[in-house]
């Protein structure tokens, strides 16, 4: 179990980051934010800094101890902008769809884990 909560840890604090830092930059809305969604994916400018308040509110929710019905949903909206990120840059022609591999692998193993040790703690 020890081992279980170590990773569980160490990915979800890893990719709660990654999500956090794209999540800021996009609610504060800066110039590089701005030119990669708007510009070159074609999203309005107004669901810019929408996205990027889901996105920390999400890997707040993560980094939250309990919370299990919250933590799904949180999921559930990474993998959906994840997902929405990747066809947005295929669809563009945009370079870097391959990297998305990377953070999906990330959010997989850290649901996976969550769950591992919800049934570790039931047990």
């Amino acid at each position: 179990m020890k081992k279980v909560n170590i990773a569980y840890w160490i990915i979800t604090i890893i990719f709660a980051g990654f999500m956090a830092f794209s999540g800021i930059m996009d609610a504060l809305m800066v110039p590089e934010a701005i030119d990669m969604m708007h510009n070159k994916l074609g999203y309005p400018e107004y669901i810019i800094a929408f996205i990027g308040w889901a996105k920390v509110l999400g890997a707040v929710v993560l980094l939250l101890p309990g919370f299990p019905r919250l933590k799904e949903w949180a999921y559930a909206g990474m993998f959906i902008d994840l997902a929405g990120a990747a066809y947005s840059n295929l669809r563009s022609g945009q370079p870097g769809v391959g990297f998305m591999v990377i953070f999906f692998a990330f959010l997989f193993a850290s649901y996976f884990l969550h769950h591992k040790r919800l049934k570790a703690k039931a047990v």
